[in-house]
């Protein structure tokens, strides 16, 4: 079955980086575009980033463009979220997402705190 495991969230001061690990198996990683959202305390999910199957198109949210960058290795399936400059309303669990047959998977997701 599909799997998503991410890693590598933390506490980090404003204007500091992380980068984001996630994790794939149970299907052909390389097939799959594959996005980051993130879930703030009584809010939706929100979309971050998404990147095609090969890696050739990247999408950024505009509150992040500049800032965040997505990326993959299919040699690892492995999909990473580079995030620089980040700032206190970065804060945040964030999960990556396939759309695998028609439905939505996530990972358990991994907490990115931005404070002093």
């Amino acid at each position: 079955q599909v799997q998503l495991v991410e890693s590598g969230g933390g506490l980090v001061q404003p204007g500091g980086s992380l980068t984001l690990s996630c994790a794939a198996s149970g299907f052909t990683f390389s097939n799959y575009a594959m996005s980051w959202v993130c879930q703030t305390p009584g809010k939706g999910l929100e979309w971050v980033a998404t990147i095609t199957s090969t890696g050739s198109s990247t999408n950024i949210g505009n509150s992040m463009k500049g800032r965040f960058t997505i990326s993959r290795d299919n040699t690892k399936n492995t999909v990473y979220l580079q995030m620089n400059s980040l700032k206190p309303e970065d804060t945040a669990v964030y999960y990556c997402n396939v759309n695998w047959r028609a439905k939505n998977y996530w990972g358990q997701g991994t907490q990115v705190t931005v404070s002093s």
